[in-house]
């Protein structure tokens, strides 16, 4: 698969003020690395949408600042990388104008191209859907690491792209995010996105 057919994202789409409908539109969009000429592409499938300083789930609540979440706060199209439980490197993309905290965790993605890469990376030795299934495993797979974190998503080796593709709205649904039960009612919020049916979805089947 070659990238000519992919229309990069601009920082157009990412700088606007509703991450909600980012993180939605986010889905059918491709993840694109291209790391020690390594070239992974995956589609998004799962996205989760949080919403900085009054969204109790959110690194930034409250306008917290510390060396991790600065990242947050800069222009719109960077990525935020930060480690989960010691283990896992999740990657975000953050959103809206600087200084406003808005960002998108990515959950879930259909690999695309160079799948013996992504095994390599993981230690898998089949390419089954638990590949790019959960955010640990998108960023794994995709070779995407804390050393990327504050890079921008507009250059040659790490970018989001279309291929014209876009998901039916009767195939989205929105639904509470996952893991968030520390952030009270705002974890119940549907701020969570996903392609109904795709079996690289975390978390559990959603029946519609």
């Amino acid at each position: 698969m070659h990238t000519t057919a992919y229309q990069k994202l601009t920082s157009g789409f990412f700088d606007r003020p509703d991450v909600l409908t980012i993180a939605r539109e986010l889905l059918g969009k491709i993840i694109v690395t291209s790391f020690n000429g390594e070239l992974t592409t995956a589609r998004i499938v799962e996205t989760e949408a949080y919403a900085g300083v009054t969204d109790k789930a959110s690194h930034s609540y409250g306008g917290r600042r510390t060396a991790r979440t600065e990242i947050m706060y800069r222009e719109a199209g960077t990525a935020y990388v930060y480690l989960c439980y010691g283990i896992h490197q999740l990657f975000n993309i953050v959103t809206n104008q600087v200084d406003i905290p808005h960002a998108i965790l990515i959950r879930g993605a259909e690999p695309l191209a160079g799948v013996p890469v992504m095994l390599h990376r993981t230690g898998k030795k089949t390419a089954d859907f638990t590949l790019t299934r959960g955010p640990g495993n998108v960023s794994k797979a995709l070779g995407i690491t804390l050393e990327h974190t504050g890079e921008t998503l507009f250059g040659d080796e790490f970018y989001i792209a279309s291929d014209g593709y876009v998901p039916a709205s009767a195939d989205i649904i929105a639904t509470p995010r996952i893991g968030v039960d520390y952030a009270g009612a705002d974890a119940l919020l549907p701020y969570r996105f996903i392609i109904h049916n795709n079996r690289y979805v975390s978390g559990k089947v959603i029946k519609k």
